[in-house]
């Protein structure tokens, strides 16, 4: 499916309706005073999170949301009808950020299912000149015009609700081990940046099916990614809310006889984060190293006893084969229900630097 992560539109509330200026006319009610109704409220534009929905690609295709104008006031003390509000649903997990001459302001930050925000209020309705009848002015001729409804410019940033993300070097195997725990079914080849999109998947646990794990895996990181080299830097975001990260490294990354030691690709990528922002590189990480099974046992031990020397925890594992794989998901388990999610970041940015560029991601609800 048409995965889009960012959109701008414009939302504007309905005006109010004018008040009416009308006199009561009947044959034996002479001077019946004056009777014009008042102007209905304009409908607001309310936002609402959905479960629904997965991307923003239906407001790149619709741009302006309007909702309906109050009605104007009418003779004989008749209100105008209220203006219906309009409810645009929004994928949880969206940002919306107000978009003035002056910069972006965040607005609100839809985290939560069936979240609502009232994000253009629609004018009030004038009032008839029944409500300026007094002693001293017994015939008002005027009556009070409609607000104006709000109208704003917006910014949508989706950031991915996911409790576990995936991260490492390209072609570290990351997207083998997602095929491996979900029916998601990431391109795979043997070669760097096959993953060239995110990709989710989820694990349900068999024994509460309301129990689920979503892990978000995103295309490999390089050094200097958090200045813009190579694609993970674009997708990061999707992983801020992460409960923690799961960071694989290929087992050919891995030697003992590195001059930098054997974990310098963690290191690498650690570094990465720290750059693109601190409060990512302090997340708490399950360390992985996968494809062991180009090693020899004899390899893999060593390594084994080296992480435990050097105070890491550290899995090992071969998506391919299956071995280690349980252990890893185990682990991950337990760790989604020790640790709450994070908050997403709140980037603001200028109004002439957005690209609304277009992405793909697959999205599976899978069983484990």
């Amino acid at each position: 499916m048409r995965f889009v992560d960012e959109a701008t539109i414009t939302v504007r509330a309905g005006n109010g309706g004018n008040g009416c200026v009308s006199f009561r006319r009947e044959k034996f009610v002479p001077r019946g005073g004056p009777d014009g109704g008042d102007g209905g409220d304009g409908g607001s534009v309310i936002l609402r999170a959905s479960t629904r929905l997965l991307s923003l690609y239906d407001f790149r295709l619709q741009r302006n949301y309007e909702a309906q104008n109050g009605q104007g006031g009418m003779g004989s003390q008749c209100h105008g009808r209220k203006g219906d509000d309009l409810t645009v649903e929004l994928p949880v997990g969206t940002q919306i950020y107000e978009v003035t001459e002056d910069g972006e302001t965040l607005l609100c930050d839809l985290s939560d299912p069936e979240t609502v925000f009232v994000v253009a209020q629609g004018g009030r309705g004038g009032k008839g000149n029944e409500h300026f009848k007094s002693s001293t002015n017994r015939a008002p001729r005027f009556a009070q015009k409609g607000e104006t409804g709000e109208v704003r410019s917006l910014r949508l940033e989706l950031k991915i609700l996911a409790d576990a993300g995936l991260l490492g070097l390209p072609n570290a195997g990351k997207s083998t081990f997602i095929s491996k725990v979900s029916a998601a079914r990431p391109k795979i080849a043997a070669y760097p940046f096959t993953t060239l999109i995110p990709n989710l998947g989820v694990m349900i646990d068999d024994a509460d099916p309301e129990q689920r794990l979503v892990i978000a895996d995103i295309p490999g990181l390089i050094e200097g990614a958090h200045a813009g080299q190579g694609l993970g830097h674009r997708f990061l975001k999707h992983v801020e809310r992460t409960r923690f990260l799961v960071h694989i490294l290929s087992v050919e990354d891995v030697s003992l006889d590195s001059p930098d030691g054997p974990w310098s690709g963690f290191d690498l990528i650690n570094e990465e984060l720290v750059r693109f922002d601190a409060d990512l590189g302090q997340r708490v990480q399950l360390q992985v190293v996968n494809k062991i099974d180009l090693r020899d046992p004899e390899e893999v031990q060593a390594l084994r006893d080296h992480a435990a020397a050097d105070g890491r925890t550290v899995h090992f594992m071969s998506a391919l084969t299956g071995e280690g794989v349980e252990d890893v998901v185990a682990e991950m388990w337990r760790m989604r229900d020790e640790l709450d999610n994070h908050e997403a970041l709140v980037r603001l940015r200028e109004t002439e630097e957005f690209d609304e560029e277009e992405s793909d991601i697959e999205v599976i609800w899978v069983r484990e």
